[in-house]
């Protein structure tokens, strides 16, 4: 049997006119005579009723004690809800369909509540509802403990149930639905003129998710790649084929990967930049700084350093945490708030000289001053204050023509 995953997010189920598209879509598929896994976020987002973060907001407001375990029976309730919904419609429109939690479908976790990691499915049970002619509809983000405890697998979690099943399915390709019409070049509230991408390999998507872009969360693009089954990206709300994310011959030799040295830009937003200077005659500065944050749970990116000291960054929220932490261990770091760090990602640049010379000379040409940089393979990162990020983004979608 061709099966094939497909998975709906939370804006594709949250009203009646999104969940006939849904079922559109479903039927599509069928006439194509694929065997079907359907898996469903929570409907909506936060404010709606059954969103995961409406769900939590329960117990924010009674100071939020709730053990983790007991926390992620709560905050899994919204994709139960949205299997139960979608099944029964299915059911109304002459679709045989069956609705299972994360644990019915087989997915067994570790115990590591509200972040889980996906330790094997036991496909035996989908196969038989596959055979049996269902629409075999998953809940997303959840799985079980050996023990039978329910978890779940943080956030982007129904992304990597969707990808984890596939590769355990041998799915022949997992689409992702969501309200954007697959892969853009960049952020379109941002820069008005991103287009989407027709090909994408899973190096580049892996990077724009880890960088800020939102459509689909690095850790089902990791699962997707290593399982070698293609991805995708494309809208509820229209039959667009999106964007597909491959690594195959067939991509690699197409004039869309090939032609083009800069695929998109990412940005995130909302850091700080702390610099280090060591003392005089100490040697162990970066081992100190970096014992430091990691024993007091602290997030650390974009990381230079050099004899003299260390450049990194943290989030917002935890700058002043850093900033105290350093200061008891004698050092008088100095700390640069409301930054942004931009990526330039594309699986062409390898090798090809110009890249950071044209980088430069975009955001020179617009005044952006460079705080700091660092590169990959396949990703060139500049920090820019945060003000100057919208100018940054827009210059450099523009200097490389993603926009053609």
């Amino acid at each position: 049997m061709r099966i094939l995953v497909q998975k709906f997010g939370g804006t594709s189920l949250s009203t009646d006119e999104a969940r006939q598209l849904v079922i559109g879509h479903i039927k599509r598929e069928r006439q194509r005579q694929f065997g079907l896994v359907v898996v469903v976020s929570a409907m909506g987002r936060k404010g709606d009723p059954y969103a995961t973060d409406t769900l939590l907001s329960l117990i924010a407001h009674h100071g939020n004690s709730l053990p983790a375990k007991e926390r992620d029976m709560l905050q899994g309730c919204g994709e139960i809800i949205s299997a139960s919904v979608l099944c029964s419609l299915l059911r109304a429109a002459g679709i045989t369909a069956i609705a299972l939690t994360g644990g019915g479908a087989g997915i067994i976790t570790d115990n590591q509540f509200g972040r889980a990691r996906i330790l094997e499915i036991r496909t035996e049970g989908i196969h038989k509802a596959l055979q049996e002619g269902h629409v075999v509809i998953v809940t997303g983000f959840q799985g079980v403990t050996e023990a039978g405890e329910f978890t779940t697998l943080g956030r982007g979690g129904s992304d990597t149930s969707a990808t984890a099943l596939g590769a355990a399915l041998q799915a022949e390709r997992v689409d992702i639905y969501t309200d954007v019409n697959g892969i853009l070049t960049a952020d379109p509230r941002i820069v008005k003129d991103a287009r989407p991408l027709t090909i994408i390999s899973y190096s580049e998507i892996g990077n724009m998710a880890r960088q800020g872009a939102k459509v689909i969360h690095p850790r089902a693009v990791e699962i997707a790649q290593q399982a070698r089954i293609p991805l995708r990206v494309r809208s509820t709300f229209s039959e667009d084929e999106g964007t597909l994310v491959t690594d195959t011959v067939h991509a690699l030799k197409s004039s869309f990967v090939r032609d083009r040295h800069v695929t998109g830009v990412a940005h995130v937003s909302g850091v700080t930049q702390i610099t280090v200077q060591a003392q005089d005659g100490h040697t162990d500065v970066q081992l100190q700084v970096f014992q430091a944050m990691a024993k007091h749970h602290i997030s650390v990116d974009f990381i230079n350093v050099n004899p003299g000291g260390a450049v990194y960054t943290v989030f917002d929220h935890d700058a002043d945490k850093a900033v105290n932490v350093l200061q008891e261990i004698g050092y008088a770091p100095r700390a640069v708030s409301g930054c942004a760090k931009i990526s330039v990602i594309g699986g062409g640049m390898n090798g090809v000289p110009g890249i950071m010379a044209r980088i430069v000379e975009a955001l020179t040409e617009k005044g952006v001053p460079i705080l700091q940089s660092a590169d990959s393979n396949t990703t060139i990162w500049v920090l820019v204050r945060e003000s100057y990020m919208v100018t940054a983004l827009q210059a450099l979608h523009a200097k490389f023509a993603l926009h053609e």
